[in-house]
C-alpha cells in the first residue's frame, strides 16, 4: 500500500474503472454477496516491522519520503541507502515472531464484527509470508529464524484460523516485487523483465490459490504492474485462479477493466455512491504496518467511517499492523472492540443494506435493507446522549408506519411537520455510543 496506486478519480464515472455490466451473473450475484458483508478486516505484517517503516517504500530511491529522517533504521545507518537497503534485505534473517497467535487476531476480528479478513501475503518486497517454491525468500526459507516454528506457513495458519470463524478470505498479493532480479535488478534495470516476471507472478499466485484453502478475492496491488510496459497477462491469471477457486472475486486495483471488480479507494472515503462494489481501505492509525509510535483514530472515528461508508453503498476495510513479534497494539484492540460493541446493537442497519438516497443529511445517514430504511444519527463531539429529537426531511417514514431505534423495543412517537418527520427520542442514555439507528418504513 501507499503511494504505488495510480491517482483515483472518485468523480469520475464508473464506467471508466469497471464493466459491471458485462460481468457474468455469476461475478455480480458474488459481488452482491461482498457487498453484504459491509466491514473487513485488514493486516499489513512482514519483515519491515521489525524496523517500525513504512511497508517496502524505503528502498526505492526516488521516495524519500519513506525515509524521514526520524527514522531510527535510516539515521542508524548514516542516512546512506546502499547500506539500509543491504540490511533491509537482510531483515529476513531476524524475522522470528515468537507471540505470533492467529486464532487471537480472528478472535479479535469477531469481536469487532468484521465479516472478512485480508492479509498480506507478499508486500512489494518480495519477502513471502508463505511457504513458495519460488524463492527462498520467504518467511519458511532456511535464513529465517521462524521457519523452524511450527506455525511457519504464516498465511496457511491465517487463513486457517479465520476461516474456522466463519470469516471470508481476501488474499492481499503485491503485484510488484523488489528482490527478484525478474523484476528489480539490483545492480542495473533489466532490458526486458516482463516475460519471465510474468511466470514468476503466475506461479506465486497459482501456489496461493491451490494449497491454502478456499480464497473468495484475490485483492491486487501494485497498480503500475499493467499492460502495455508491464503485461502479466491477467486473462491467464483470473482464468487459473478462477479454475482452482470458482467464484474468485479479482481486485486489480486501479487498473481498471475487467479484473478490477471491486474499486478500492486508499485512505478516503468517496463524498457520494460510486454506482459499482467498491471497499474504502483505511487505518485504525495513521499507518498500514506497526509503528512504535502511532495515532490512533478514536473508536468514535471508526464508528463514523463505518456508517459514512456504508451510507454511500460501500464496504470498509479497516487496517492494523502487527508488531515483529506478532501482537496487535493494546490501542487498537480497544477501539476494534468497541466498534463490535456498537454493531452488536446496531448491526442490522449496517450489515446487508444498500444505499439510498439522500444518503446523508446533516448528521444523519441513510440505509437500506428490504422495506426498511435506517437512520444512523451521529453523535456530535462528546455528547452523552442523542439529540432530543430528529428531524427527516430527504428521506421520511411512510403515514402510519413504526419507527424504532434499534437496542430500545417500544415504538417512537413521531409527526410530521411540513416537509419533516419530527421524531421524539427516549429519554436517557443512549443503547448504544457514539451513534443510534433509527428503523422505520420509507415513505414512496
Amino acid at each position: 500500500m501507499t503511494a504505488d496506486r495510480e491517482d483515483i478519480h472518485l468523480n469520475s464515472s464508473p464506467a471508466e474503472w469497471s464493466e459491471y455490466e458485462n460481468y457474468p451473473q455469476w461475478l455480480k450475484d458474488r459481488l452482491e454477496w461482498f457487498q453484504d458483508l459491509k466491514f473487513g478486516f485488514f493486516m499489513h505484517w512482514g519483515i519491515y516491522s521489525q524496523w517500525g517503516c513504512i511497508e517496502s517504500w524505503p528502498l526505492v530511491e526516488q521516495d524519500t519520503w519513506a525515509r524521514p529522517d526520524d527514522l531510527p533504521a535510516w539515521k542508524e545507518r548514516g542516512y546512506d541507502l546502499a547500506r539500509f537497503q543491504r540490511d533491509y534485505w537482510d531483515l529476513n534473517k531476524t524475522f522470528n515472531p515468537q507471540h505470533f497467535d492467529p486464532e487471537a487476531w480472528a478472535d479479535l476480528a469477531a469481536r469487532a464484527g468484521t465479516k472478512y479478513v485480508c492479509f498480506t501475503t507478499k508486500h512489494h518486497d518480495g519477502f513471502c509470508m508463505y511457504d513458495t517454491q519460488t524463492t527462498d525468500y520467504k518467511v519458511t526459507g532456511p535464513d529465517c529464524p521462524f521457519h523452524t516454528n511450527p506455525r511457519a506457513n504464516v498465511t496457511r495458519e491465517v487463513f486457517d484460523a479465520f476461516r474456522a470463524r466463519d470469516f471470508a478470505i481476501w488474499c492481499y498479493f503485491s503485484k510488484s516485487d523488489w528482490h527478484t532480479p525478474y523484476y528489480w535488478d539490483k545492480e542495473r534495470p533489466a532490458p526486458d523483465r516482463n516475460p519471465n516476471f510474468r511466470q514468476f507472478v503466475y506461479n506465486q499466485i497459482e501456489e496461493l490459490m491451490t494449497d491454502y484453502g478456499h480464497i473468495d478475492c484475490l485483492w491486487l496491488d501494485g497498480g503500475q504492474v499493467r499492460p502495455p510496459k508491464q503485461d502479466i497477462r491477467m486473462d491467464l491469471i483470473a482464468e487459473m485462479g478462477r479454475r482452482l477457486q470458482p467464484g474468485l472475486i479479482v481486485a486489480d486495483r486501479t487498473v481498471g477493466g475487467t479484473y478490477e471488480n471491486i474499486i478500492t479507494p486508499e485512505q478516503t472515503i468517496p463524498d457520494a455512491p460510486l454506482g459499482v462494489p467498491w471497499e474504502s481501505c483505511l487505518t485504525v492509525g495513521d499507518s498500514w504496518a506497526f509503528r512504535p509510535q502511532e495515532n490512533w483514530k478514536s473508536a468514535r472515528t471508526l464508528v463514523h467511517m463505518l456508517i459514512d461508508t456504508v451510507a454511500k453503498g460501500g464496504n470498509l476495510l479497516l487496517n492494523v499492523g502487527p508488531d515483529p513479534d506478532g501482537v496487535i497494539a493494546p490501542e487498537a484492540v480497544e477501539r476494534m472492540e468497541e466498534v463490535g460493541d456498537w454493531l452488536a446493537v446496531n448491526g442490522e442497519a449496517i450489515y446487508g443494506t444498500r444505499a439510498i438516497a439522500p444518503h446523508k443529511e446533516g448528521r444523519v445517514c441513510f440505509t437500506s435493507k428490504g422495506d426498511n430504511a435506517y437512520a444512523l444519527v451521529l453523535a456530535q463531539d462528546e455528547e452523552p446522549t442523542p439529540p432530543k429529537q430528529v428531524r427527516l426531511r430527504g428521506l421520511r417514514p411512510a403515514l402510519g408506519t413504526p419507527v424504532y431505534l434499534l437496542g430500545r423495543k417500544p415504538q417512537l412517537a413521531w409527526r410530521p411537520e411540513g416537509e419533516e418527520a419530527v421524531i421524539d427520542l427516549p429519554e436517557g442514555p443512549p443503547p448504544s455510543r457514539h451513534a443510534i439507528a433509527l428503523k422505520f418504513t420509507p415513505a414512496a
